[in-house]
């Protein structure tokens, strides 16, 4: 599957789970995560979305460790099932997390 599928995937769960999103497409800063964020609980999200082979930068991992600095969420995710497993915690407490 490429990159842009599993973003799509990723984007659509997202939205459906009352998430604050957006894809990154091109930004004045190196490094910066493809899906930046709030969680419905509030807290800052930035998501690397990479294929199973695909390699993460030292500077993509200096970013995820900055935001992991401060109590945001990052992580690099290969697949949804990932973005489900890393943000159960945040879902809104009246929210049932969507199939999709």
């Amino acid at each position: 599957m490429t990159e842009s599928a599993i973003q799509s995937k990723i984007l659509a769960w997202l939205k459906a789970n009352g998430f604050w999103i957006f894809k990154t497409i091109s930004c004045n800063r190196s490094g910066i995560m493809d899906i930046v964020g709030c969680t419905p609980r509030g807290r800052f999200l930035g998501i690397e979305v990479k294929t199973k082979i695909g390699r993460v930068s030292p500077l993509q991992e200096w970013n995820i460790e900055e935001v992991h600095a401060r109590n945001g969420i990052a992580f690099v995710a290969r697949d949804l099932d990932t973005v489900k497993q890393m943000l159960v915690n945040e879902m809104a407490d009246d929210t049932a997390p969507s199939s999709l």
